[in-house]
């Protein structure tokens, strides 16, 4: 449909007024657009063509508000490197409304009540890592928000110094967190928390609606989608790098992309977060800090379930993750099924890869091509003993496939992508649309599309990260 044809909803606003706070979008200075996801629009029934006219520039720059939008911030809060922060809320993020179930959101579009000492706009850079990983991320079968548009602008923010002001419009599901639901029960206005339960189960588990122990069974399938999405990050070596309460999605989705990365070299304890001193929110220590959530967001819940309920619920949480996570694994290696000391196997396998200093990515797309040369494989590590003892390993587990080997190749190929967003291909595009050039904008959203692809002409991005830049730490500036 065109922009003039959009009708816009707005549920949340069907909830107390605490919950949120109306606010007007703040419109850049001289906006042009960047990049609009097609995919996307079509998602939202927006036609493409409308895409590239300077109405869709204005309608992502917040001037242009369709029938029925009537825009706000939501309030939450949340614990913020383990401690509690009392209220947050969306600092820089504007929501529009509602279309085809997909709630609208401006990210940078102006201060709101909760933007505390901010500006509520977001810069150039940290928004092309936005809108290019969350692409990325549904490229690889991974829950997350989308993204529809960016625009760029002639707008300056100041950060650490002057720098431009970008605004992606980026379309979720459900925007509420864990810290939403913190907000109102350490406030202590149990009502507010019941109607929020009840929005929530209706937007993101509806087939929970009928049930008389509702409540409870909500709990449960957030801490098995929770268990899920942590296992993919971790098969496909993604650091988040603020895990806080209020970045948790109760959809269960990939939501915040602050200054996340991919590994480059294998790296249990990598930190992408240079604030991040102590480490809580290392790769390695994902899964555990997810757990760490979503007791807190027990805690927040207890007075609607009793607590004990939610207790043993917790306590598979970890069962949960370990079979999603060993299964995808086992995927990653080719095997057809998953067996007793598969486990070993792949603990094995990354204790190697940690020895040796073997990119991530890079391993598993050669390994899905070994059919018994070790070659291509003994050349990613430093020396050779430990990768020839784990492939001694691999080569008798390989023996119990019921596969044949051109199938295992084409499965594993579907599996392990040829290439991964990692930061220092972002920095390129980002250095270079600094200087106008979004081209590198235009290509790493083709390999975010369809990362398992061979594309040729970007092979030098499916290469080992670089030296220089290998396991990068970055800021939350943004």
């Amino acid at each position: 449909m065109k922009l003039n044809e959009l009708k816009l909803t707005n549920p949340y606003l069907n909830l107390p007024a605490e919950c949120y706070d109306r606010v007007k979008p703040s419109p850049l200075k001289k906006p042009f657009l960047i990049h609009a996801n097609e995919e996307v629009a079509h998602m939202l029934d927006i036609d493409k063509d409308e895409l590239h006219t300077e109405a869709f520039v204005h309608f992502v720059n917040g001037n242009y508000q369709p029938e029925g939008s009537d825009t706000f911030a939501m309030c939450y809060a949340g614990h913020q490197f383990g401690h509690y922060v009392p209220r947050l809320g969306d600092g820089r993020a504007i929501n529009i409304g509602t279309l085809n179930g997909w709630h609208l959101q401006l990210k940078g579009a102006g201060e709101t009540k909760y933007s505390r000492s901010g500006d509520g706009r977001a810069v150039l850079r940290s928004s092309i890592r936005e809108y290019l990983m969350s692409e990325a991320m549904h490229g690889l079968a991974i829950a997350t928000t989308r993204a529809l548009a960016i625009i760029g602008s002639g707008h300056s923010v100041y950060r650490e110094e002057w720098e431009k002001g970008a605004i992606v419009l980026r379309v979720s599901p459900s925007w509420v967190r864990f810290g939403t639901f913190e907000y109102f029960a350490h406030k202590k206005k149990f009502k507010a928390l019941e109607a929020l339960v009840e929005y929530a189960i209706a937007e993101s588990y509806p087939h929970l609606q009928a049930q008389n122990d509702r409540y409870a069974r909500f709990y449960e399938e957030v801490v098995g989608r929770t268990a899920k999405l942590l296992a993919q990050w971790q098969s496909v070596g993604f650091n988040h790098g603020v895990m806080n309460t209020d970045n948790m999605s109760i959809h269960g989705l990939t939501i915040d992309y602050g200054p996340y990365a991919f590994l480059d070299d294998y790296d249990k304890h990598y930190i992408c977060n240079h604030t991040d001193r102590e480490g809580r929110y290392s790769f390695g220590n994902q899964p555990a800090i997810a757990q760490w959530n979503l007791k807190a967001l027990m805690v927040a819940l207890s007075p609607m379930i009793p607590q004990a309920r939610m207790e043993e619920m917790l306590l598979e949480y970890g069962r949960l993750y370990s079979t999603h996570y060993i299964a995808l694994m086992a995927k990653k290696l080719g095997f057809t099924q998953v067996k007793e000391g598969d486990k070993d196997i792949i603990s094995h396998l990354l204790g190697t890869l940690q020895q040796l200093q073997v990119d991530y990515t890079l391993f598993f797309r050669t390994l899905s091509r070994y059919g018994g040369d070790r070659t291509a494989l003994l050349k990613l590590g430093l020396y050779h003993t430990p990768m020839q003892e784990w492939l001694d390993v691999y080569d008798a587990r390989l023996k119990e496939n019921t596969t044949t080997l051109s199938q295992r190749h084409a499965k594993m190929l579907r599996t392990n992508p040829k290439y991964v967003l990692k930061n220092y291909m972002l920095q390129e595009a980002i250095d270079a649309a600094k200087s106008g050039d979004y081209r590198l904008v235009d290509d790493l959203y083709t390999i975010a599309r369809d990362p398992f692809a061979e594309h040729p002409q970007f092979e030098r991005w499916a290469q080992a990260t670089p030296e220089a830049f290998k396991n990068r730490k970055l800021s939350c500036s943004s």
